[in-house]
C-alpha cells in the first residue's frame, strides 16, 4: 500500500480521500511549482505536514519554514522575479506581518508566477481575531480565488498559478478554517517536471522593480491594467458556477464555506432558488453577476464576515441600472463568525419566510458534549513557571502577555498575561506600561519561537530606550502550539540539522546584562530568580525553560525509551487544602463529589512536577 507521500507524488492520474490542506500539495507538484515557502500558523499548518510526508530528495520543490511570514513572502517574490513559479502560506493575521512586503507584490513582475495561500479563520478557531484578508486584496489589486472544499483547493491552486503566471502577478488563494480541514475525494492528473523551470531568469529589463518616483506610476498603472485583464479571464473562468433552478424570483450569490452550508439548508426548502456561486470573489466576474441579476426579481448575497461582494454587486446593479432587490446583511452579528448550517438556515427564514420549513419540522440528531476549558498539558513546564512566578508577584503587579501555549497562562487560576496583542508584541507594550510607573512591576512573556520570529527587535527597544521592564522567555525547545515545527533554536530546519542559534548567546550579543537561566520544575528557585529579577532596575531577563513534554513523551514512546512513573495522593498525609486543584490545576487532578482528590492515570505522564506544590508532601511517586 502506498503512503501518502507516494499518493502525493504519483507521476500518473489518480484519486484519493484528501484534507484540503494535502490536496494543495498535489496541486503545487502538478503545476510545477518550484519554491515554497511559510511561518507555521493553523488552519495552513497541515500543507507542511503534507509536504513532510515526501522524502526530501523526491520533492520535486524547495521548501523552507522562515523565520516569520514577512520573510516568509521575500523569499517566495525572490523566487518568481527569479523565474520560477512560487508559493507562500501562513494563517490570517501572519498577512499582517507579512504586509510591508505583500502591497508591494502587484507592483513588480512576477515572471515566475506566485500564489499567496491565505488560511482565514471565520469563528477564531484558532486565531486572536478573524480578519477578512478580502479587504487586503482590494488594497493592494491582487485576484483572490476562494476555494469551498478539497476538489476546489486542489483545481483552484491550478487556476490560480496558470492566471498568475499569464499574468506575472500574484494570485491569493483565499482558504477558510473547514475548508482547510475537510476531507473529500479528490481526482488528480498526471505530471512531469519541466526541467526549463530551473533556470535563473531574472533580468532588470523585466522590471522596473524598484518602486520610486520616477517608475511608481508606471507600475501602480501597469498593475491596475492587469487586474482589467485579470475581469475578463475570470468571467469565462470555470471557477464560478451557475446552479439553475428555474426560479426566476430569489437567487442567492455565495462563495466558499457558505455555499455549502447553504447546500445543506436547502435539502428541506420546498422551492429552490437559482445559486451564483463564485469561485473569484476579487475582482468579481461583473459579466456572470450582471446578467444574473438581471433575472431575477430578489438576490440574497450569502457571504462570511465583511460586506465586499454585496458593496461590490449593489454597484454593478447601479452602474448597469438593474432593477432588482438585493438584501445582503441586515444584522450586526452577521458581520462575525462562520456561516455554518444554523446560520444559514436562519438568514433564508428572515429573507424568504416561506422558502424553509421551521426547523421543528426538519429531523435532525443532536449529541451534547460537555464544555472543555482550553488548559496546557499534563506536565507541561509553563504551568509549573506560571505557578512559581505568580507566587513571585504582588497583586497590583503587571503581567504582559505573547502568542503561543503560555497564552493559556492567562485562564483560571494563574491570571498571567493580562493583555495579549500579536505576536512579539509583549515587548513594547509592557514596555510602554512600564513608563511613569514606580510602583507597580511589570513581567513579559515570550516564547522561543516568538523570540525569533518577531521579539528581537523589541527587546532592541527595551535596551536602547532603557525600559524598566522583566522579560520571562518560555522556551520549550519549539513551536508548539501549532504542532511542534522547528525554528532556529531547535538544530534542525524543516529537512535537516543545522546549527542550534542560542537564545542566551544572542540576548548577550544585544547587550543585555542581567540573564538568568531556570528549569521551570525548580519552582522554588523560579520564584526567588523572578523576584531578583523584578526588584533590580533597568531590563532584566529570565529565560524559564523546560522541553515541551507533549514532544518528548512521543518522540522517546517511539525510541521505546519512555518510562512513565505513576504519581499517587497519600490519603493519610492528604489534608484536602485543594492547592494542587486551585493553584497548580494539572488537569489529571479531580476531586470528586466527596471532595477526595485523585489522579487520572490515564491523563498523568508520571512528570512529578506536581510533588513539590504540596506543604504536606500527600503527592509522591508510587514505589
Amino acid at each position: 500500500m502506498k503512503n501518502i507521500g507516494e499518493i502525493l507524488t504519483a507521476k500518473d492520474k489518480g484519486s484519493e480521500i484528501l484534507m484540503g490542506n494535502f490536496a494543495l500539495v498535489r496541486a503545487f507538484i502538478e503545476s510545477n511549482t518550484r519554491v515554497v515557502t511559510s511561518y507555521p500558523g493553523s488552519p495552513t499548518v497541515e500543507i507542511a505536514d503534507a509536504i513532510k510526508t515526501i522524502i526530501k530528495d523526491e520533492r520535486p520543490f524547495y521548501f523552507e519554514f522562515s523565520t516569520n511570514e514577512k520573510v516568509a513572502t521575500e523569499v517566495a517574490l525572490g523566487a518568481s522575479v527569479n523565474g520560477h513559479l512560487s508559493t507562500v502560506f501562513f494563517k490570517s493575521v501572519g498577512l499582517n506581518v507579512a504586509a510591508d512586503c505583500f502591497v508591494q507584490l502587484s507592483l513588480m513582475n512576477l515572471i515566475g508566477g506566485m500564489v499567496i495561500v491565505l488560511g482565514d479563520d471565520p469563528g477564531s478557531h484558532s486565531s486572536q481575531n478573524e480578519q477578512d484578508n478580502r479587504y487586503y486584496a482590494l488594497m493592494s489589486n491582487i485576484p483572490v480565488l476562494e476555494p469551498s472544499s478539497p476538489n476546489e483547493v486542489y483545481r483552484f491552486y491550478k487556476e490560480a498559478a496558470k492566471l498568475s503566471k499569464k499574468m506575472q502577478m500574484p494570485v491569493i488563494l483565499r482558504l477558510t478554517t473547514h475548508v482547510c480541514h475537510a476531507k473529500e475525494k479528490v481526482y488528480f492528473d498526471h505530471w512531469k517536471i519541466d526541467k526549463n523551470d530551473f533556470k535563473s531568469l531574472f533580468s532588470r529589463d523585466n522590471g522596473p522593480y524598484i518602486p520610486l518616483m520616477s517608475d511608481l506610476k508606471y507600475m501602480q498603472l501597469r498593475a491596475k491594467k492587469k487586474l482589467d485583464k485579470v475581469k475578463i479571464e475570470l468571467n469565462s473562468s470555470p471557477i464560478n458556477k451557475l446552479e439553475c433552478n428555474n426560479n426566476l424570483h430569489y437567487g442567492i450569490i455565495t462563495s466558499g464555506l457558505s455555499y455549502l452550508s447553504l447546500n445543506d439548508v436547502l435539502l428541506s426548502a420546498a422551492i429552490k432558488p437559482d445559486i451564483l456561486k463564485l469561485g473569484a470573489t476579487y475582482p468579481v466576474p461583473v459579466d456572470l453577476i450582471r446578467t444574473f441579476l438581471s433575472e431575477h426579481e430578489e438576490v440574497l448575497i450569502l457571504e462570511e464576515l465583511g460586506d465586499i461582494l454585496e458593496k461590490e454587486i449593489k454597484c454593478i446593479a447601479y452602474d448597469y441600472h438593474i432593477d432588482v432587490k438585493i438584501i445582503g446583511k441586515r444584522k450586526l452579528e452577521n458581520y462575525f463568525g462562520e456561516y455554518n448550517y444554523n446560520r444559514v438556515y436562519e438568514i433564508i427564514r428572515e429573507t424568504w419566510a416561506g422558502l424553509l420549513p421551521g426547523k421543528d419540522c426538519i429531523k435532525t440528531e443532536t449529541t451534547y458534549v460537555a464544555e472543555r476549558l482550553p488548559q496546557m498539558c499534563p506536565g507541561c513546564g509553563h504551568r509549573s513557571a506560571f505557578y512559581a512566578i505568580k507566587q513571585a508577584l504582588c497583586e497590583d503587579d503587571i503581567s504582559v502577555g505573547d502568542i503561543g501555549c503560555h497564552s493559556l497562562g492567562n485562564l483560571r487560576p494563574y491570571f498571567m498575561g493580562e493583555i495579549l496583542v500579536c505576536m512579539g508584541a509583549s515587548l513594547g507594550v509592557g514596555s510602554g506600561m512600564s513608563l511613569f510607573n514606580k510602583a507597580r512591576k511589570v513581567v513579559l512573556f515570550l516564547g522561543d519561537s516568538t523570540f525569533f520570529h518577531a521579539g528581537i527587535p523589541g527587546i532592541i527597544n527595551a535596551l536602547y530606550n532603557k525600559h524598566n521592564v522583566t522579560l520571562i522567555l518560555l522556551p520549550n525547545g519549539t513551536t508548539a502550539m501549532t504542532g511542534h515545527q522547528e525554528h532556529p533554536g531547535t538544530g534542525r530546519n524543516f529537512s535537516e540539522v543545522t546549527e542550534a542559534m542560542s537564545i542566551k548567546n544572542i540576548l548577550e550579543s544585544l547587550g543585555v546584562k542581567d540573564i538568568t537561566e531556570v528549569d521551570t520544575y525548580m519552582q522554588n528557585k523560579l520564584k526567588d530568580t523572578v523576584t531578583k529579577a523584578i526588584n533590580t532596575e533597568g531590563f532584566s531577563v529570565v529565560i524559564a525553560k523546560h522541553p515541551c513534554m507533549l514532544k518528548l513523551t512521543r518522540e522517546n514512546r517511539k525510541k521505546d525509551s519512555y518510562v512513565r512513573k505513576n504519581v499517587t495522593i497519600m490519603d493519610d498525609k492528604c489534608k484536602n487544602i485543594y492547592k494542587c486543584v486551585n493553584e497548580f490545576a494539572c488537569p489529571s487532578f479531580s476531586r470528586d463529589v466527596n471532595d477526595n482528590i485523585s489522579i487520572n492515570k490515564d491523563l498523568c505522564i508520571g512528570d512529578g512536577s506536581c510533588i513539590q506544590t504540596c506543604p504536606h508532601k500527600a503527592v509522591k511517586f508510587d514505589k
